[in-house]
Formats: C-alpha cells, structure tokens, sequence
C-alpha cells in the first residue's frame, strides 16, 4: 500500500532555517545539558539534547508543525492523517490544533494508553488497529481518499525532515556557545526523521562530527541497512518495549541523508534501555521513555568508547508508560542504586 509522502520542500539546510523561523513561538528551544555523573561514567564528557522537554514531549512536534504549515489554506479543512504510535501522534494532533484544522491518527491497539489518551486529549480522531494482523497505511489511505485529508508521514517526508534539523541547528548553536566541538552525536532512530535532520543541519556547521543511530537490539534495521549500503527491514513489527522507535524500514530520504554522511549504528537490549530511563531518572532528574533513551543506553552500556572524547546525545521523548517507568524504575534501585 503506497501513501502520497510528496513535500512542497527539498532537504537542504536553508529549508532547516526557514523550519526554525516558523517554529518561533511554538516549539521549544530545548537545552543541551551536561551531568558530571555521566561524564565520569564514560570517561569523557557527553552533552544531552533534551528533546523530553520539547512541547508535548517529543522532538516530533517540530516536524509535525513545520510540515502541517506547509499545507495550502484551501485544503486544511480537509485535514490531516498520521500513522504513529504515540509521539507523532501527539505532535501532529497538537500542530493541528494550533493551525485550526482536523487531525485523525492512527495507532496500534498496543500502542501505550498515556500517549492514547493525550492524542484525543489535543483534540484528535483516534482510529486503532492491530500492527500483527492490519496495515496501517492501507487504513490512513482509505481516510484521505474518503476525505481529501493530507498525509502526515512520521519519518519519510522532506517536510517532517526538516522541521525535526532545527535540533540540529540547535545543537550547532548551543555547542559553539558552550565553545564545544563534538566528536559524534548519537541519535535515538526509528524511521530516522530526526537523526537524518540532525546530520543534515550539521552538515556545513560541524561537517567532521560522526552521526551514530541507537536502536534496540531485532529492530536495528538502520544499522544494518548503514553497514549494507542499501535499505534492510526488520523481521518482526512489534516486541520491544522501545515503542517510539519501531519501524519496518528506514525512509529513503533519510536514509540517502544518512549514507552521504556516512552514519554508523548502534543498539541496545531493552534491559539496558529501562536502565538508562532510571538513570536518566535517578542521576540525572530527567523522565524518558524507552525508546527515547537507547542513544543514553548506548553509551552507559559502553556500545562505544568515549574516552577522551565529547559526544552529544539526544533524548527524544519523555511519555513514558507508568507500568513500565515502574518496571524500570525497581529493576534499577533493587540493583544499581548504592545504599
């Protein structure tokens, strides 16, 4: 089943700046911190781009409203469809609601009930399937057909992609203030919308720095497709508690963004991301959720060696599920937590 992904925009880093300049006043400009626990963990200093604390919650409402700005007054009040389990959703929904026009999501019945329940909260139609059995796709197509709506794709949209690089620009803006170079920076991926922004947007601004994704261990296809050379799929649609960032596929405008800059990928069990969300919580004070905390797992588990080095990682998302916050939360202090 083929979606019209189509943007009005190409993937160049003017099209970043003039994303950022439309997200004025809306998105938040998150901080890039840095913990001295953290450092001493991994021997080298690390710089967080706090992405859990952007407007509800995730990177995904930069792209989201920069790609729902995009669309043309005369067929807004046909709306907008979007596939997702949980951040896009929100991040859509809440674009759409800022800009006056109907949003309809998407989500798989696993999807976790808080990122549910938030997306009809912003004002969303919320239509739910089973990712084992229906294809999602095919149920947004049929919606946009019926009503005209445009599709929102999560990752593989120029839109989306652009708007999801004004990270970037600001990771290069808050480094060069802090008079920091980094070595790498390491991005929490799914379809890759954020990590191929980030590395676009540095392109010119830090043009030597090496692009990781963090992925969980069954779903690396990034990792995989950057090591082929060509796109690979996962075997399995669900299974990890890293739900934000479980796709089939990399997106091709992604994925040419990220083999030009020849990216490199890293993955984590879920065991050692629930143990970097209650690091983030105990040692550092921060709330993320799984699938956002696989590029801080990567380097608490040691995935790669910081030594020396100054690495910037990005956490992508804080709506964590409680139940399993909890789970993570016991599983640390029972084990990791010094008396």
């Amino acid at each position: 089943m083929v979606l019209d992904v189509s943007s009005p925009v190409e993937l160049t880093v003017s099209e970043i700046e003039k994303a950022k300049t439309r997200l004025q006043g809306y998105a938040s400009l998150t901080p890039l911190l840095n913990f001295p626990v953290l450092d001493e963990r991994v021997n080298g200093r690390v710089f967080i781009k706090a992405e859990n604390l952007q407007r509800t919650g995730s990177f995904k409402f930069r792209g989201a409203f920069n790609r729902l700005s995009l669309i043309p007054e005369d067929k807004r009040p046909a709306g907008v469809v979007a596939c997702s389990s949980g951040n896009h959703a929100q991040g859509v929904a809440a674009a759409a609601k800022i800009l006056g026009f109907p949003a309809t999501i998407v989500m798989p019945k696993d999807a976790p009930e808080l990122k549910i329940q938030r997306t009809k909260a912003l004002g969303a139609e919320v239509v739910l399937y089973d990712r084992e059995t229906e294809d999602r796709e095919a149920i947004a197509k049929g919606i946009c057909e019926e009503r005209g709506a445009t599709f929102i794709h999560p990752y593989n949209d120029s839109g989306v992609i652009v708007g999801q690089g004004t990270t970037g620009l600001e990771i290069a803006e808050q480094c060069e203030v802090l008079g920091v170079t980094p070595d790498l920076v390491i991005s929490c991926t799914g379809g890759g919308g954020l990590t191929s922004g980030i590395a676009l947007a540095l392109e010119e601004k830090l043009p030597e720095v090496q692009i990781y994704t963090a992925e969980p261990d069954g779903f690396d296809d990034y990792a995989r497709s950057l090591e082929a050379g060509e796109r690979m799929s996962n075997p399995a649609l669900g299974g990890s508690v890293c739900d934000a960032v479980l796709t089939e596929t990399p997106g091709d405008k992604g994925f040419s963004v990220l083999s030009r800059r020849h990216a490199k990928g890293l993955s984590v069990s879920d065991e050692e991301a629930l143990n970097a969300v209650a690091f983030a919580y105990f040692e550092l004070k921060l709330v993320v959720e799984p699938g956002a905390a696989v590029a801080l797992a990567s380097v608490l588990s040691k995935k790669i060696d910081l030594t020396g080095k100054t690495a910037v990682i990005t956490i992508s998302g804080g709506n964590v599920d409680p139940a399993v916050f909890a789970t993570a939360l016991k599983q640390y202090s029972a084990e990791t937590v010094p008396a």
